[in-house]
């Protein structure tokens, strides 16, 4: 099974964002922190996520188990009910969901903060990376 943990985070609401995304599998770890741009700390949540996703079908994991880990309850739950209040969120939600059809068997679980800072430390290193222009580097 492959395990991803995604992170947003916001310097502000709205503010200089990140998404932090890290991924075990077959025994190894890799970690991104990719800068996001100026959003609120929802957006970075999604983008998170659809980053995540992309990250995993560039490198071809998606005919395994692939477990996302979240510790933002709107995506979670957005995801769960392939639905969003708000509107501004709903693009998100469509592309992450169209992504997810990609991967053989697809799983979205919500963790406390606590489970989540690997992720989380790499999304507040992408927020410092906004001003340095460096994007989607893989530490």
């Amino acid at each position: 099974m492959i395990e991803v943990f995604i992170d947003g985070a916001s310097a502000g609401n709205p503010g200089q964002s990140g998404a932090g995304v890290f991924i075990k599998a077959n025994g190894k770890s890799e970690k991104y922190s990719i800068p996001l741009g100026n959003m609120t700390n929802h957006e970075a949540e999604f983008h998170a996520f659809i980053e995540a996703l992309k990250i995993c079908l560039t490198k071809g994991l998606i005919h395994s188990v692939v477990s996302f880990r979240t510790d933002s309850q709107l995506v979670n739950m957005s995801v769960e009910k392939a639905f969003v209040k708000n509107k501004l969120y709903a693009p998100l939600l469509k592309e992450a969901l169209d992504l997810t059809k990609e991967i053989d068997l697809f799983f979205m679980k919500w963790i406390p903060s606590s489970e989540n800072k690997v992720a989380d430390e790499l999304a507040r290193l992408a927020i410092q990376k906004n001003s340095s222009k460096e994007s989607n580097k893989l530490l």
